[in-house]
């Protein structure tokens, strides 16, 4: 009885081994590796810095008030309409009009006071006159004072007063002199401020400086403005909108690939799937810094004959820091990915562990201007259930691609993007009961393809990243 226990167990045991070893023979065996792959292309490729700016009229007036009062009324544009928003208006054309009663009165008092100052020359001149002809009578009673002397017919104190009176009527033409120059002057200040007064009063008509669009208005009807040390600011106009900027904020990162005169493409969405053109104009040095990153604003300028372009959309651009013609083209995934060693295939397995430091520092691709030097890099490519590297050389790229160049290198030449595993590699076609429990697998659907492919033609540009 105990030899028959004993020999169960041992069939059970036996049994759960042999089923053991099928299950996880059947798993290994069924889950195999295959390499996504795609081919290289020729084309043209575009390296590009991206930023975002904001569109803004290539010049720009502020209009102020340079006068405190009340805003009477505004003038009317080149359609007989009162200025608003988006009005053409010319060179001299009223703006608005603030109230001038208070200045209209200083007009008056000025008048009054260049008058007061004109009478007061005049009579400043005829006292001068009269004084000249008393220095006149007094100089010829001394001048005979003088040849008579002092004797029996002429008393030395009637001699002493000729001598005074000649010496008060030059100091009395002297005071008259002056006194005019005094009027002079009073009428010089009372005319300097009527002009004053005058000029506050043809600042209570605001007249545009340009002609141009008003983009703001910023008083209404019945507001007061007050000017102080800045002029209040009332109307912003564009002078011409047919010729815009956009001012963007570069990093300094990328600055220094940027320079005058390079090409430059950008969206709004204001008009989605269009792209406008434009160059670049100036990189101001007034650096900005936000939250410890230096930015830099570069205005790009654009011709917008149609006025489509409104100021102060936002544009989404990208400078053009280089491109190629009809090149090879590899995605940015097949420079970044690097195979096991096991996946080497042993003949190149030795180079491949030499160069896997160098080609982690140089295989980035050159993203930067039209000379930009080339980099080392590696792509693989299928050999059999293994793969072998490629040496190239990389040069610009736009995210995606990558430009690349190599002896071995050829047009539609499949290269490595990645890896997949592929199930049931090793199955027969028998259809499975679908009662059968499905251990270590997923279900896949009836309509699926049949799988155990070598993958090659499943992965596109960029796959495996």
């Amino acid at each position: 009885m105990r030899l028959v226990l004993r020999l169960g167990i041992g069939a059970v045991v036996v049994l759960c081994l042999i089923g053991g070893w099928a299950w996880y023979t059947r798993q290994t065996g069924q889950n195999k590796t295959s390499f996504r792959t795609t081919p290289v292309k020729r084309g043209l490729i575009i390296a590009t810095i991206s930023a975002t700016g904001t569109v803004e009229p290539e010049e720009v007036v502020d209009v102020g008030a340079q006068v405190a009062g009340q805003i009477l009324s505004f003038g009317k544009d080149d359609r007989g309409k009162s200025v608003d928003y988006g009005s053409v208006v010319e060179a001299g054309s009223v703006l608005a009009k603030i109230d001038d009663s208070l200045y209209v009165s200083d007009v008056e008092l000025a008048k009054a006071g260049l008058v007061q100052a004109n009478a007061s020359q005049v009579r400043a001149e005829a006292d001068l006159v009269q004084m000249k002809a008393k220095l006149d009578e007094a100089q010829r009673d001394w001048e005979r004072a003088q040849k008579l002397g002092p004797s029996e017919a002429l008393a030395p104190t009637q001699y002493d007063s000729y001598k005074a009176n000649d010496e008060i009527a030059k100091a009395n033409v002297a005071v008259d002199q002056a006194a005019v120059e005094q009027a002079k002057a009073s009428v010089a200040q009372a005319q300097a401020t009527l002009n004053h007064a005058n000029r506050n009063l043809g600042y209570c008509t605001i007249a545009s400086p340009v002609k141009g669009v008003i983009i703001d208005r910023r008083v209404n009807i019945g507001q007061t403005v007050v000017s102080s040390l800045n002029a209040p600011s009332l109307f912003l106009i564009a002078k011409d909108l047919t010729r815009i900027q956009v001012w963007v904020s570069v990093n300094e990162a990328d600055i220094g690939s940027i320079r005058p005169g390079m090409p430059v493409t950008f969206t709004v969405d204001a008009f989605a799937g269009r792209v406008f053109q434009g160059t670049v104009g100036k990189i101001r040095l007034n650096a900005t810094m936000t939250q410890n990153v230096v930015t830099y604003t570069v205005e790009v300028n654009t011709d917008n004959p149609d006025g489509k372009l409104l100021p102060y959309l936002t544009a989404n651009v990208q400078f053009q820091t280089g491109h190629r013609e009809d090149v090879l083209l590899a995605p940015n995934a097949t420079l970044r990915w690097e195979p096991r060693p096991e996946q080497i295939d042993p003949a190149f397995r030795q180079e491949a562990e030499a160069t896997s430091g160098a080609r982690r520092r140089t295989s980035q691709p050159a993203g930067s201007q039209e000379g930009a030097s080339l980099h080392r890099g590696t792509l693989w490519v299928v050999q059999g259930r293994l793969v072998r590297p490629v040496r190239v050389q990389t040069g610009l790229t736009d995210g995606t691609q990558t430009e690349v160049q190599g002896a071995d290198l050829a047009e539609g030449l499949q290269v490595v993007t990645g890896e997949q595993v592929l199930e049931n590699a090793g199955s027969s076609t028998s259809e499975a009961s679908p009662f059968t429990p499905q251990i270590g697998r997923a279900r896949r659907p009836a309509n699926a393809p049949a799988e155990g492919g070598t993958g090659g033609a499943s992965g596109g540009p960029g796959g495996g990243r």
